[in-house]
């Protein structure tokens, strides 16, 4: 089925475009143009790429970790479409092989049936540090084994990101890791700046959540923090909701970085998309909400109820930046981190036809994938 859409703006990636229409067939765009005998659909609003979320721990009430299933994936997908994501990583944080392997065969089996949205699937933990552990269950917190590498090394999980603690992963598992073809991550880390070095030089690509839960920047020991900023090659997944990151950190970090190297991530937890302040429960410990804000009753900040669409808003709002690499950051640059910028990212022909359309107040009117609608307002 041919479709031709034509908004007020659409922004491509690079730039913005008045009246430009969008043709869309078999899932992908088949030209910025009209196409003789195609119906045409006017929409007002901006047209802007799908956002991109390589850090997704729930949303709509689901927890990936309280059930690694095909329906909790789904569920946080749809979640998640109500405000621009149109691709994502379920994100599994630290918990026992069991769990592990359950998260795998889900991913698996969703990347089958063809689940609205899922790219593969992010470990963030368990290989990780203890002092800088957060709300990881520090029970879990282990040297990596045959078990998990067995799991990480799978080649029916789609996209692969995992996140370690270099200090506690040797940089031979890392160079492992990397020829399965996973991307590793460095964060909840304490490690010095030598061992965040060697770990890059291992193969290791990107750091999560930038500034929170790794050793801070100092004048005389740079730690993971001055690491990542001081990289030229490394992605940085930033959390801009007003909390985790002070807003002149992050636009240091956002400044000193080459373009297009910080990319916005949500660390979302189930209340995402719910309307009411309800608590939740993550390993025995009560989350408290308290408006966007996140706190576990140890008084640890524990995810996020934060949305794709909501962070490139506060990149706007809060950091000043201007909006086309606000959606640049939310859209273009998660898709070159992850190798898919060919097809995601941007609006260009022959790319998925992953879209959003935004109002003026830059809220998500509609969102599709694969050029068909998953929500509308």
């Amino acid at each position: 089925m041919k479709q031709t859409l034509i908004a007020k703006r659409v922004f491509d990636g690079e730039q913005f475009h008045n009246d430009l229409p969008i043709t869309i067939e078999d899932g992908h765009i088949l030209a910025l143009d009209t196409v003789a005998g195609v119906k045409e659909i006017s929409a007002d609003g901006t047209f802007v790429p799908g956002f991109i979320d390589v850090q997704v721990n729930g949303g709509g009430g689901a927890l990936f970790n309280g059930d690694p299933s095909v329906e909790c994936i789904e569920t946080i997908g749809s979640a998640h479409a109500k405000f621009g994501t149109t691709g994502f990583l379920p994100t599994l944080i630290t918990d026992n092989v069991d769990i592990m392997s359950r998260a795998a065969d889900a991913i698996a089996a969703s990347l089958v049936k063809g689940s609205a949205g899922v790219l593969g699937v992010h470990f963030e933990g368990p290989h990780l540090s203890i002092p800088k552990k957060g709300v990881h269950p520090q029970s879990h917190i282990r040297s990596i084994s045959d078990a998990e590498l067995e799991i990480f090394k799978r080649d029916d999980l789609g996209l692969k990101v995992v996140t370690l603690a270099p200090e506690n992963v040797s940089v031979d598992v890392i160079k492992a890791l990397v020829a399965a073809d996973v991307r590793v991550c460095l964060g909840h880390s304490n490690a010095n700046y030598e061992i965040v070095v060697a770990a890059l030089e291992a193969g290791a690509t990107g750091f999560t959540h930038l500034f929170n839960a790794m050793s801070p920047f100092g004048s005389r020991e740079p730690g993971m923090l001055g690491a990542a900023i001081e990289s030229r090659d490394a992605w940085c997944g930033l959390i801009v909701d007003g909390h985790h990151v002070h807003s002149a950190a992050a636009r240091v970090a956002i400044y000193a970085k080459p373009r297009g190297k910080v990319m916005l991530v949500t660390d979302a937890m189930p209340p995402v998309g719910l309307e009411e302040e309800a608590s939740f429960e993550l390993f025995g410990t009560q989350v408290i909400r308290q408006g966007d804000r996140l706190n576990a009753v140890t008084g640890e900040l524990a995810g996020c109820v934060l949305d794709m669409a909501g962070a490139v808003r506060n990149t706007v709002s809060m950091l000043g930046l201007p909006l086309d690499e606000a959606i640049r950051m939310g859209s273009l640059y998660p898709a070159e981190y992850l190798g898919l910028a060919e097809r995601q990212g941007q609006v260009s022909v022959g790319s998925r036809a992953d879209l959003v359309l935004l109002d003026g107040e830059l809220k998500v009117q509609q969102t599709l994938i694969g050029g068909t609608s998953v929500f509308k307002a």
